[in-house]
């Protein structure tokens, strides 16, 4: 049966039936097993994990008094007063290192702000990734723009620079590197490609909090970087985003147009003198991010630890490819994702290997799909307002170039995936997904034959 998971089906998946597990002693991961290795629970045997998974988001009785502040104060919205909003943006700023942030009510319209700050408009055209949540897609059409997909490099699962400048028109306006499952793009090759071109750089930091690419975080490598704080988010507030930055002007804009058109900052005018919406975060959103701040660090740190420590025990076993990071780059694991070879497994399938590995008690996925054949772009460029704006052969080219992802057509085919919270447990457990791993290769033939 094909894999069905999407992502957030996923993290409902991994959270289930899981109190945090207690910690066990930490042991070294284990070497790949021989062909007398236990019998894998899809042929009868024992489950390699039976102690569940950590569930997400995770709650504190501890941030509820600072939440209750604020609602029975009444003053909910900052176009009301209050300060809890601008002291988030304050705080997560300076985690970063960027000289400002916008709180913004989703990561989309973060993304919306950021674009149409930078100049994004009608008849444009914006370069980005294929492997990406669809919000990254939308939004570039929101702004009646065409999402060109630049391919995506097998070994690291984002987007190849390589792959860039061949997609530059004469309309193209953007590049929205997506640093997908919190792993950094390669960004100085992109800076350039984007200099070079006088294009701005939008970062899709969507799922990248405290991800690091050469000593500088994820969402100030570019003019603008955007993050989302939704459920499944590593710092959630059930829906939120933010736009970050170094630019003053930039961020001023971005706060007139989230702000109804409003002036603000360097950006001055009478009234509502530009045009804008109403992206606002609300102050109850805002105590209980700024109070997770200190949580995201020292989760961030344990997701790390762990997931190197799961790369080196999987990189053991054939047909196992942990994503490449670029040099000098940190990531923090939204998914810790792997490539996976059939071949190397006597031609078990991806599917059945999923199935296999959920059968020893590890949730996985696999990820995102071809997303660009499921009718959405093909409704857009079909649509009237693109029609008036784009010229049927350029339409036509556009729809055909969709078939020269093969970069990222091999990473929807071979991707697996599992989500962070399994990353926040103990050493021992990291040990039972690569044990889980290695029962399923040394008993692979077997598995390929069931129906």
């Amino acid at each position: 049966m094909a894999d069905q998971f999407t992502r957030r089906t996923f993290v409902r998946a991994a959270a289930a039936g899981a109190a945090a597990l207690a910690w066990l002693p930490t042991r070294h991961a284990p070497a790949v097993l021989t062909s007398e290795a236990q019998k894998p629970a899809l042929l009868g045997g024992t489950p390699v994990h039976d102690g569940g998974w950590p569930g997400w988001p995770d709650w504190r009785e501890a941030w509820e008094p600072e939440v209750l502040e604020v609602l029975r104060s009444g003053v909910w919205s900052r176009a009301s007063g209050g300060s809890q909003v601008a002291d988030f943006e304050q705080a997560y700023a300076q985690l970063l290192g960027a000289k400002r942030c916008l709180a913004t009510a989703s990561g989309t319209t973060a993304l919306i702000t950021a674009m149409y700050v930078v100049g994004v408009d009608a008849g444009d055209e914006v370069i980005t990734s294929p492997f990406t949540f669809i919000a990254t897609y939308n939004t570039i059409l929101m702004h009646k723009a065409l999402p060109v997909l630049a391919d995506t490099d097998p070994d690291t699962l984002t987007m190849d620079p390589a792959t860039i400048e061949s997609r530059i028109t004469d309309r193209t306006r953007a590049i929205v590197p997506v640093h997908i499952y919190g792993m950094p793009c390669d960004m100085d090759p992109i800076n350039a490609i984007a200099k070079k071109h006088k294009l701005a750089v939008v970062e899709d930091a969507c799922q990248a909090w405290l991800a690091e690419y050469k000593g500088a975080k994820c969402g100030t490598l570019g003019d603008l970087g955007c993050f989302s704080f939704q459920n499944s988010k590593h710092i959630p507030s059930g829906e939120g985003g933010a736009v970050t930055g170094n630019s003053d002007e930039l961020l001023d804009r971005c706060f007139a147009f989230h702000n109804c058109g409003r002036a603000t900052g360097t950006f001055q005018g009478s009234g509502c003198f530009t045009r804008g919406t109403n992206f606002r975060m609300q102050h109850f959103q805002a105590a209980i991010l700024r109070q997770q701040l200190e949580k995201l660090v020292t989760e961030t740190e344990l997701r790390q630890q762990n997931a190197d420590y799961l790369t080196a025990g999987l990189r053991e076993i054939p047909g196992i490819y942990p994503a490449r990071l670029p040099g000098n780059s940190r990531a923090v694991w939204h998914l810790y994702a792997f490539r996976y070879d059939p071949a190397q497994f006597k031609g078990l399938s991806r599917d059945r290997f999923m199935d296999a590995l959920r059968a020893e008690g590890i949730p996985c996925g696999g990820g995102y799909h071809e997303q660009y054949f499921d009718g959405l772009l093909d409704e857009a460029i079909a649509s009237r307002g693109f029609q008036r704006l784009f010229p049927a052969q350029r339409l036509k080219q556009y729809r055909d170039s969709l078939q020269e992802l093969k970069g990222n057509k091999l990473v929807c085919e071979t991707t697996v995936g599992m989500f962070q919270n399994m990353l926040l447990t103990s050493r021992s457990d990291m040990d039972h997904i690569v044990e889980a791993v290695a029962k399923i290769h040394a008993h692979c033939e077997s598995l390929a034959k069931l129906s």
